[in-house]
């Protein structure tokens, strides 16, 4: 198995990258958020994951541990391979799939393509206890991670604002730069809301 890859990169495309290593292109699988990290740098490391299937052999690269920690996770759940897993990572930044599961998001996870009601809680049961536990560091850094527009803008879309308006609303009142709790940032949006 695979640790990392280090090494030139030869081409990036938002779904793969192309990186030569002791004159060797390896082909690797990434996500869109991996993607916009190392668009615009010429040496990289990605962390890997490899499955081996009947038919091929594929590395999937990740710009950071914790998103490869997320990917693990993720293709752990019943129902979600690594196309999927990488799709998700793709349409969400890793704090915002385990904000998501932490605070029981569905339909966060539901608007994922490719992800129905019934996978987004199955992904929810079987990764919240993995997620929360604070026995697992990268786990407790996820928490940790989260910033305080990306605290409250789940909080509000626990208690039922549209999220896409109320990230807007977030955005306006981080931009005025005044705040300096996430309680005090959840009160200020209730307010324009």
């Amino acid at each position: 198995m695979y640790e990392y890859i280090k090494g030139v990169l030869v081409e990036a495309a938002p779904t793969y990258a192309v990186v030569e290593c002791a004159g060797v292109g390896y082909y690797v699988n990434i996500s869109v958020n991996t993607y916009s990290q190392i668009a615009a740098l010429q040496q990289v490391t990605l962390y890997i994951y490899q499955v081996v299937r009947e038919d091929a052999l594929l590395l999937y690269g990740f710009y950071t541990k914790e998103e490869r920690t997320v990917f693990r996770q993720l293709i752990s759940v019943s129902g979600i391979g690594a196309n999927t897993a990488t799709v998700m990572l793709s349409s969400m930044s890793v704090s915002e799939i385990t904000g998501a599961i932490m605070t029981e998001n569905v339909n966060a996870i539901k608007s994922v393509k490719g992800i129905g009601l019934k996978t987004a809680q199955r992904v929810i049961i079987e990764l919240k206890d993995k997620i929360a536990t604070a026995g697992s560091t990268e786990a407790a850094n996820f928490g940790a991670s989260l910033t305080m527009k990306e605290e409250a803008l789940a909080a509000l879309v626990m208690l039922g604002f549209v999220k896409a308006q109320a990230a807007k609303v977030l955005d306006k009142i981080v931009a005025g730069g005044n705040v300096k709790s996430v309680e005090e940032l959840i009160k200020q949006a209730l307010k324009q809301l």
